[in-house]
């Protein structure tokens, strides 16, 4: 069997299990407050407008935008909650509006035979009203769970583990497969929910409970399959732990992973990164570190900068690896140039005073941000520098990931150097480098550790005013991960341990030659082992 498709199968409990139980839950709670809502305000018009209103405007908020601030709302937590609230407000719409529609324009005449057989309120709800308006309910709650589904594999960036992982990382990486295998299993999610509430809307509809009763079953046995994983991962680690430690007291266990004998044994652990390549290699290379020293690792990947960081303040995430510039410019909104030596030092200082974060070292490389141009065209005209395309007689198109252009070192380039009237186009990390390629941009803000610069042989301009800051690689860790014992310690071995060439050769067999990330992580590993 095709390497690439284990690997694809191998995730494939936790992320389908994780999707299954996000989206079901959010339905679930999403339809028990729709429905009656629906009921309540079919009998009062004048509510009417207010709570559609609110529905519909949220449902105008983007996607990715409501799950961030479910994150900010929640004070930085990460993983479930903040995307179950979020898929649980996107579910609400449909079923209201159509629970509202369905019993408010239902005929007047069935209403008026109901009080004429002397039904209350009550039986004329249960009994006529809402069987009435079962099939337009259910069309709903069909278009809902199809939304919910869809929407969930956006849970990705904030912590969540869903099908949008094969997604996120089969972009970033250029493994299609990864891309497919999220593409095709989210959306037969999506028809097999349809599918069984269309059973038990047939079932009520044609008096046959037993399909219903099925169709039910069915229903839950998705909900409990996609609760069987983690259940069963808890259920392992505790064995796992009780059996390592079995009759030993706390201050043997806490000496032997000071001495180094049971070094982070069954400790639990979470690495965040990025949505782009290198983290989820250095990701790779962390959690077999640390697995290598007993630690149970879960790894977190394709998540925003400031959610990463705001995660990682909170706990949610013990260990990621940042970068000076980013740090400097994004949360102490500096921007004078310094060394890369001075900005290491005020960096790991302002971390440490203002949110408890600890710095445990540089990895030994620099991830720079640059202009990239195609090295026949920059000769063509006469580019070396970012200064010479202020001197061109036309606009240069810039092409950049969606987070830059938003970022004040873009603004301190465009100013430094006068390409204000510079046209950007945002796009997918992914796609920026092929773009500069077949000359869909003129230039691109390429990171300088990108095995894609020298394939697709391309020339990062100078930057004689040192507009962009030093990207030195850091090690960032949480500031309760940094309390435990032996912690920081264990990740001594990696400290200036990566060059740049190792960097760039690493991410230049994910992007360039099809490898996975793990085996980019493999031979980061074997070349600090050297």
């Amino acid at each position: 069997m095709n390497a690439n498709f284990q690997e694809r199968l191998a995730d494939l409990p936790q992320f389908l299990s994780g999707h299954m139980v996000l989206s079901l839950s959010a339905l679930a709670i999403g339809v028990l407050i729709s429905v009656p809502l629906g009921i309540f305000v079919s009998r009062k018009p004048s509510w009417q407008g207010a709570v559609l209103g609110t529905a519909s405007l949220i449902q105008t908020i983007p996607s990715i935008a409501l799950l961030a601030l479910m994150v900010l709302a929640m004070g930085g937590q990460i993983g479930f909650w903040p995307s179950f609230l979020a898929l649980m407000l996107y579910s609400v719409l449909p079923v209201l509006r159509n629970t509202v529609v369905g019993i408010s324009e239902l005929e007047p005449e069935y209403i008026e035979a109901a009080r004429g057989v002397g039904m209350t309120e009550k039986q004329r709800l249960f009994q006529v009203e809402l069987p009435l308006a079962l099939p337009v309910i259910v069309a709903g709650i069909r278009t809902s769970a199809v939304w919910v589904v869809g929407i969930a594999t956006l849970s990705t960036p904030v912590g969540a583990a869903s099908l949008g992982n094969y997604i996120f990382a089969g972009l970033q990486t250029r493994n299609w497969l990864s891309v497919v295998f999220g593409c095709v299993l989210a959306a037969a999610l999506a028809i097999v929910l349809d599918q069984l509430i269309r059973a038990i809307e047939w079932s009520i509809q044609q008096r046959k409970p037993l399909v219903g009763r099925i169709a039910g079953a069915g229903l839950a046995s998705i909900f409990v399959i996609g609760l069987a994983p983690p259940l069963w991962g808890a259920l392992s680690s505790n064995f796992a732990m009780d059996a390592a430690v079995g009759a030993k007291t706390t201050t043997e266990v806490d000496e032997r992973i000071v001495s180094g004998a049971l070094p982070l044994k069954d400790v639990r652990i979470k690495i965040g990164a990025k949505t782009f390549t290198e983290q989820y290699i250095l990701a790779d290379v962390f959690e077999k570190h640390l697995r290598a020293q007993g630690a149970e690792v879960e790894n977190l990947q394709n998540m925003g900068s400031t959610i990463l960081f705001d995660a990682l303040r909170q706990n949610s995430v013990d260990l990621y690896v940042d970068y000076t510039g980013t740090i400097w410019t994004t949360l102490m909104k500096k921007s004078e140039p310094v060394s890369r030596a001075e900005m290491f030092i005020q960096v790991a200082d302002f971390l440490l005073r203002e949110h408890k974060v600890v710095v445990a070292g540089r990895l030994g490389f620099e991830n720079a941000y640059g202009l990239a141009m195609r090295r026949d065209k920059a000769a063509e005209l006469g580019v070396t520098r970012i200064g010479d395309l202020a001197n061109l007689r036309s606009a240069i198109s810039i092409g950049g990931d969606p987070e830059f252009f938003a970022r004040p070192e873009w603004i301190a380039v465009r100013e430094a150097y006068g390409i204000s009237e510079a046209r950007t186009t945002s796009m997918d990390s992914t796609f920026m480098y092929g773009a500069v390629r077949d000359g869909e941009v003129d230039a691109i803000t390429a990171y300088t550790t990108d095995g894609r610069i020298s394939a697709f042989d391309l020339l990062v301009l100078q930057d004689p005013r040192q507009a962009f800051p030093p990207y030195d690689a850091i090690i960032l860790i949480g500031p309760a991960a940094s309390q435990r014992l032996g912690f920081v310690g264990a990740l001594t071995p990696l400290v200036n341990q990566i060059s740049d060439q190792v960097m760039r050769q690493a991410n230049q067999m994910v992007d360039i030659d099809g490898e996975s990330t793990g085996t980019a992580a493999d031979f980061i590993l074997a070349e600090i082992a050297k």
